[in-house]
C-alpha cells in the first residue's frame, strides 16, 4: 500500500496548544514549554510571536556564543527588561533558575522569559524550584493525528515528529528517526543525568518497543541487561523524563479482587516504535506482531493529547483477566472508559464487561481505525480515529 505524502512546512501546521501558551504568557512571568527533541518547540514560539507585544531576544544555549553572554547571567539579561527573552535547551544551564527568580521579582510582569526543554518538569524541578509561582509549565507532544487530519495510516506509521512525519520517503523517514535516536542516547540521555552507557540504552529502548503495551517487569528487563531492577527503574525514570516512553498506571479500587499493580510501558511516538522494530511500510506493520499493541499505544498518545489537564488516567486489570485499556476519571469518578481495537468490527469480551460493572459502569468508547460511529449498545460509543477527539470532548465535557 503506497502512502501519500502531504506536502508541507511544519510551520503550517496549527499547534493544539497555541491558544494556552497565549493565554498563559499574558499572566505568567516565565514560561516553561517542555517536549522531546526535534518536536517543534523553537518553531512554535517563532510562530506565535506576531501575538506577543514586546520583542524578543532568543538564546540558544547548546550554541558557545550564547552560553558565553550568560557567564554573568544577571548583567546581560538585566538589558532587556521591556523584551521577552526565549532561552532554548534551558536544562543546559540549570544554575539560571535562580537568576531567573530574582529578575522577575524585581520586576514581576507577564512574559518575560520564556524557556524551552527537553526535560520534563519532574527532572528539572530541583533546579527550577526557586521559581514556583511564577512559572508556567506546558508539554508540547509530536503532532496528535488532530493537528495533522492527513491518512491515519501514515500517521500511525510515521509518528509525530515533524521531520519524521513529512519526510519525502519512507528511507528519510527512517534515516531521521536513526540519527534521533542515536543523538539521545548518545548525547542528551547523559546530559541530563543518565548514567547508563549508550549500548546498553539502546538495547533497553529496544527491548521496551518489543515490549510495546505490555506489563512493565523491572526484574525481567535487568536479568535480561545484567542490571539490578532498581537500576532498570532509574533507568526508565530517566528515559521517561526526556518523553521517549510512557507509563500507565493500574487503577485501583477496593472491590476485594486481585488486581495488576504494574505499570503498562509504552514507546510514546509509533514512528519512533516502527523504527526501533526496523518496521518500514504499512504493510510490515499490519503483518508484525507487534500492530495490535502499536495501534493501542498510538491512540493513547493522542487521547492523553486531548485531554484536559483535569483527567487522571489509567488502566483496570485483574488477574483473572477483566481488563479496560483506559479508565478516564473526573473529580474523584470515573468519567469514561476506553477500549482500543484494531479492527472495524469490533466486539467486546466477557472480560470487558465485568470490568465496566467493576468500575462503575461507565460510558465506553471503542476506538477503532476507520468505521462510521454508531451505538453498540446502550452506554456504548464506538468511534474511529477522525472522531476520537470530538467523542471525548462530549463524554468529558
Amino acid at each position: 500500500m503506497q502512502i501519500k505524502v502531504s506536502i508541507y512546512r511544519i510551520d503550517m501546521v496549527s499547534r493544539s496548544i497555541e491558544s494556552e501558551l497565549v493565554k498563559r504568557f499574558r499572566y505568567f512571568p516565565a514560561i516553561a514549554i517542555v517536549g522531546p527533541r526535534q518536536v517543534g518547540k523553537t518553531t512554535l514560539v517563532k510562530k506565535i510571536q506576531s501575538q506577543i507585544s514586546k520583542s524578543t531576544i532568543y538564546l540558544d544555549l547548546e550554541l558557545p556564543e550564547d552560553l558565553n553572554k550568560l557567564r554573568d547571567a544577571p548583567l546581560f539579561l538585566e538589558q532587556f527588561t521591556d523584551k521577552t527573552i526565549i532561552i532554548d535547551e534551558v536544562q543546559r544551564m540549570p544554575s539560571l533558575f535562580p537568576v531567573l527568580r530574582s529578575l522577575i521579582d524585581k520586576n514581576r510582569e507577564p512574559g518575560r522569559f520564556i524557556m524551552l526543554g527537553s526535560a520534563s518538569p519532574d527532572l528539572l524541578r530541583t533546579s527550577s524550584e526557586s521559581l514556583a509561582g511564577r512559572i508556567s509549565y506546558l508539554e508540547l507532544n509530536p503532532f496528535s493525528y488532530e493537528e495533522v487530519l492527513g491518512d491515519y495510516k501514515m500517521h500511525w506509521l510515521r509518528g509525530g515528529f515533524p521531520d519524521a512525519y513529512l519526510a519525502p520517503d519512507e528511507e528519510l523517514r527512517f534515516i531521521w528517526f536513526e540519527s534521533f535516536i542515536r543523538s539521545y542516547v548518545e548525547r542528551d540521555l547523559p546530559l541530563l543525568g543518565l548514567p547508563s552507557n549508550p549500548v546498553t540504552t539502546r538495547r533497553l529502548l529496544t527491548m521496551i518497543a518489543s515490549m510495546q503495551g505490555g506489563l512493565m517487569n523491572y526484574s525481567m528487563i535487568g536479568k535480561s541487561l545484567g542490571l539490578s531492577h532498581t537500576t532498570i527503574k532509574k533507568y526508565l525514570d530517566f528515559i521517561e523524563s526526556a518523553f521517549l516512553i510512557r507509563t500507565v498506571q493500574p487503577y485501583f479500587v477496593n472491590i476485594g479482587k486481585r488486581l495488576t499493580k504494574n505499570p503498562k510501558i509504552y514507546i510514546q511516538d509509533s514512528g519512533m516504535l516502527h523504527s526501533l522494530l526496523s518496521i518500514h511500510s504499512f504493510e510490515n506493520l499490519l503483518g508484525n506482531i507487534i500492530a495490535g499493541n502499536s495501534w493501542e499505544g498510538y491512540v493513547i498518545q493522542n487521547i492523553l493529547t486531548y485531554l484536559p489537564m483535569d483527567i487522571q488516567t489509567s488502566f483496570y486489570r485483574t488477574q483473572d483477566g477483566a481488563e479496560l485499556d483506559l479508565v478516564l476519571e473526573k473529580g474523584g469518578k470515573v468519567a469514561l472508559a476506553v477500549e482500543i481495537k484494531l479492527s472495524n468490527s469490533p466486539t467486546l469480551s466477557r472480560g470487558t464487561t465485568i470490568a465496566l460493572s467493576d468500575v462503575g459502569n461507565p460510558p465506553l468508547l471503542v476506538v477503532t481505525p476507520s468505521v462510521e460511529d454508531y451505538q453498540m449498545r446502550e452506554n456504548i460509543q464506538v468511534c474511529n480515529i477522525t472522531s476520537l477527539k470530538r467523542n471525548l470532548d462530549s463524554f468529558l465535557q
